[in-house]
């Protein structure tokens, strides 16, 4: 099969629609359930590449969120700690297959955004996998295959319409890529760039220390840049993206809006939000939901109005600023990666805020002196890659 017929495009006025091969080839993909849309197959286009560079360089299985065409998430299957496994909503789910930690890291990074994600998977899904898939409120998955049991459960998803994506992993597409805008083909060469260890080299300022589960995360911040709407911004930790801000048109507000979700996992950490108590029978949008006030600015208005007690069983203490601050301090050793050059020192200032000690960035501003200069304020160990990442 050459060709497959959507249901519509981007919008529900956007028809015909289609995806098909023009080489008369047949399409790298089954649908084994489901009926995906045009979005969901650019989601899972997009996320089975990030996910199959993430597993090539680091030998671990590679999970991916996929909202609007750019990543929310994306993990590695390394163990889940216990307080990791609480905030990700899976510790009743007993030992975890790799591949199931790295999805589990991979929605839980930031919960919101992944409301309603499309998943892509790097290895053959399990069943582990596919029960924290099960109760996620998701459109659809692609993988390179599924387990019997697996298939079953992801089949009975959503009235038995969840989309389900088989890929074959020995796909190679053709070396150059085209597409239309307002009738106009582009044409390019796809962005084969292999980003790996040696990608770290070039270390520029004093601190040249960037240990093997660094380097780790700056891998995993910079593929996962690779294929994110520009300008972005990735920071990492302990195998996982934990912040990702993307479309942003200035490089400052990638890097603040991807350093508030990673302040926002870390805080999600932190024992006041452990402890809180949530009324029985309460859905898992509106406990995530329920969390990201508590820990932002608008906890204030629900306690004004009385709000909480449709939340909490019992009414949570404010967390206060100096005791969130207090608690920030904590988070230390992240990684930070940037698909192009910081323009200015105000990147790793607020890098630094959100405990950064590694970055990964092209390098070439005329300012690169000052951005090495304020990393050496902070002792950070930074490489220039030499490569952009831009990605649209």
């Amino acid at each position: 099969m050459n060709e497959l017929e959507l249901k519509y495009g981007c919008n529900p006025n956007q028809k015909p629609s289609r995806i098909y091969m023009e080489n008369g080839a047949d399409l790298p993909i089954k649908v084994l359930n489901g009926k995906p849309g045009y979005i969901n197959f650019l989601d899972a286009f997009n996320g089975w590449q990030l996910v199959r560079e993430l597993k090539a360089a680091t030998g671990l299985p590679a999970a991916t969120s996929f909202k609007h065409v750019s990543p929310a998430g994306a993990a590695v299957g390394l163990p889940l700690t216990e307080i990791e496994s609480k905030i990700y909503w899976v510790d009743d789910l007993g030992e975890l297959s790799p591949l199931a930690s790295a999805y589990a890291r991979a929605r839980g990074a930031d919960r919101m955004s992944s409301f309603g994600d499309f998943i892509s998977l790097s290895d053959v899904c399990d069943v582990s996998t596919a029960k924290i898939i099960k109760r996620e409120v998701s459109d659809g998955v692609i993988a390179p295959g599924y387990e019997p049991e697996a298939l079953e459960i992801l089949k009975a998803k959503k009235g038995g319409k969840y989309n389900v994506i088989e890929i074959d992993p020995n796909y190679v597409p053709e070396p150059v890529e085209h597409k239309q805008v307002f009738g106009v083909t582009f044409e390019q060469g796809r962005n084969e760039l292999k980003i790996d260890r040696d990608f770290l080299g070039n270390v520029v300022t004093e601190n040249k220390e960037i240990p093997d589960s660094a380097k780790i995360d700056l891998i995993i911040s910079l593929i996962t840049l690779k294929y994110t709407q520009s300008n972005s911004v990735c920071y990492a930790k302990g195998g996982q993206a934990i912040g990702i801000g993307a479309g942003q048109q200035s490089r400052i507000h990638c890097t603040r809006l991807a350093g508030q979700k990673a302040d926002n996992w870390f805080l999600r950490q932190a024992p006041q939000v452990l402890n809180l108590q949530f009324v029985d029978g309460i859905k898992r949008a509106d406990r995530d939901n329920a969390i990201d006030l508590y820990i932002g600015d608008e906890y204030m208005d629900v306690l004004a109005d009385g709000a909480w007690e449709n939340i909490f069983k019992v009414k949570p203490p404010v967390f206060t600023a100096e005791e969130k601050r207090a608690w920030l301090d904590k988070n230390t050793d992240v990684a930070l990666g940037s698909d192009a050059f910081f323009p200015f020192g105000d990147n790793i200032e607020r890098a630094h805020k959100s405990g950064v000690k590694y970055v990964a960035e092209p390098g070439g501003s005329i300012r690169d002196d000052h951005v090495i200069e304020t990393c050496n304020k902070y002792n950070m160990a930074m490489c220039f890659t030499g490569i952009r990442l831009f990605h649209h």
